[in-house]
């Protein structure tokens, strides 16, 4: 990570973090790297999710762009992965998305996609670090026909539509389905793609203010969708999030289906087709132990890396692997994407469903997930960076660690897209991982929190 990206960009509170002033810097930071590395005017792709503040920044992001001569294509609100789509098929040099993915509506983020389709490696970003933190100092402003032009298109939705329809390649007809948009960017190609597919959709999430995007709906916020599930009868839910780059899902009875069971899932599928590549499955130290466990009784490797979908990303480049992904519900499948698709992710997850002849209750008891605790400690970067300069913390985590032998498992972390500290305890017994978690946290507020 560095100063300003994180694990998924530039992400704040929008007006107080993340300021017009900031998105105007990035603008003008991301144009002069571009340009130096195309040796051409760049054309530049913006989407954005649904939040009120969304279209304050794009306009200072776009000013940014235009004032040192790139040119910017708007595409309104999208997903994320169809950004990413978008910027190969329009050829265009850049794509940039305005969002803050599942966090809450005052937050919101800047994530920039090179030509490839794929996030900017570490070494880009730094670059355009370099830009904001001298106030683009030095920079040469675009004058008479080199300030760059805006173009609104509105075949984005249309064309990235059409793109998962041909990428799923399945037939949903017989399945009844209830479908949360979170109320964010995922919403009108949902509404097209999922009938066209040939599934009996319910929609809800589907009606953004600005206000409530994953406002008690959506991926982090499963409540709703579950009990609409149970109470209407259907097959299963499928949820988003904000930009729709995560998918988690339900059964009929109601009961989660998490990033590793739909990991587990779709690469059991691939190895029995012959397309499992390298017979690997990647995903990050966040993985349930139950799903490891599993994994290995099927004779599927996995890859395990720091938490964050850029991390899982390049280990599947680098290795030839063509599936990974978090348990919260970013899945990549680089057969067709570039990135983490939760609506691509739906539709394979859907198809699989629908070919089984199973019910979805059935498909979720694939394995016995170890239990889990969770808990995060709001802490601003002051207390973040010092939580990893503490040697007495960082001992006592690994004494708590120690008391659980091989029966679990600690995982403590600093959040690259948010402002907590976040403590994960796993193992076979709940009432320990509980205490186990109560006694890191009560340490982490003791030492850093409080005092």
């Amino acid at each position: 990570m560095g100063k300003y990206f994180g694990t998924d960009g530039v992400r704040g509170v929008a007006g107080a973090d993340l300021t017009c002033e900031m998105a105007m810097l990035i603008g003008r930071g991301a144009a002069a790297v571009l340009t130096s590395s195309t040796g051409h005017k760049p054309r530049i792709l913006i989407g954005k999710d649904t939040r009120q503040s969304g279209d304050m920044l794009e306009a200072a992001l776009t000013a940014g762009l235009c004032s040192v001569g790139a040119d910017v294509e708007s595409l309104g609100v999208v997903p994320t992965p169809a950004v990413a789509y978008l910027v190969r098929k329009y050829n265009a040099d850049a794509g940039v998305v305005i969002s803050a993915s599942h966090n809450p509506m005052e937050f919101n983020g800047i994530k920039i996609f090179a030509g490839t389709g794929y996030k900017l490696p570490d070494e880009v970003e730094n670059e355009i670090e370099a830009y904001i933190d001298n106030q683009c100092a030095g920079l040469k402003l675009a004058t008479g026909d080199d300030v760059g032009r805006v173009t609104y298109r509105t075949d984005g939705i249309k064309d990235y539509t059409d793109y998962l329809y041909e990428s799923i390649n399945g037939d949903l007809s017989g399945l009844n389905v209830c479908i949360d948009c979170a109320n964010g960017a995922s919403a009108a190609v949902a509404q097209q793609l999922f009938p066209r597919l040939g599934a009996k959709c319910t929609f809800i999430g589907v009606e953004p203010d600005g206000k409530n995007i994953n406002a008690g709906v959506g991926s982090t916020h499963l409540d709703n969708l579950e009990k609409a599930v149970v109470e209407g009868g259907f097959d299963c839910g499928i949820a988003f999030d904000g930009d729709a780059d995560r998918c988690l899902a339900c059964d009929e009875k109601g009961q989660e289906i998490d990033g590793d069971k739909v990991i587990a899932l779709l690469a059991m599928n691939m190895k029995e087709k012959g397309c499992l590549d390298g017979n690997t499955a990647v995903v990050t130290v966040m993985s349930n132990l139950g799903f490891i466990k599993f994994m290995e009784s099927q004779g599927i490797h996995t890859e395990k890396t720091a938490v964050g979908d850029r991390y899982v990303l390049e280990n599947m480049r680098e290795n030839g692997y063509v599936i990974g992904g978090e348990q919260s519900g970013h899945v990549i499948l680089l057969h067709h994407a570039t990135t983490g698709d939760g609506e691509l992710t739906a539709g394979k997850l859907l198809k699989l469903l629908a070919e089984s002849g199973k019910k979805m209750s059935e498909l979720n008891g694939i394995y016995a997930q170890y239990p889990q605790v969770l808990v995060n400690v709001v802490a601003n970067a002051a207390q973040k960076a010092a939580y990893k300069e503490d040697k007495v913390l960082a001992d006592f985590i690994e004494n708590e660690q120690q008391k659980l032998m091989d029966m679990g498992r600690v995982l403590v972390r600093v959040s690259g897209t948010e402002p907590k500290i976040r403590v994960m305890v796993e193992g076979q017994n709940l009432e320990a991982i509980d205490l186990c978690a109560k006694r890191i946290v009560d340490k982490i507020n003791e030492r850093i929190i409080e005092g």
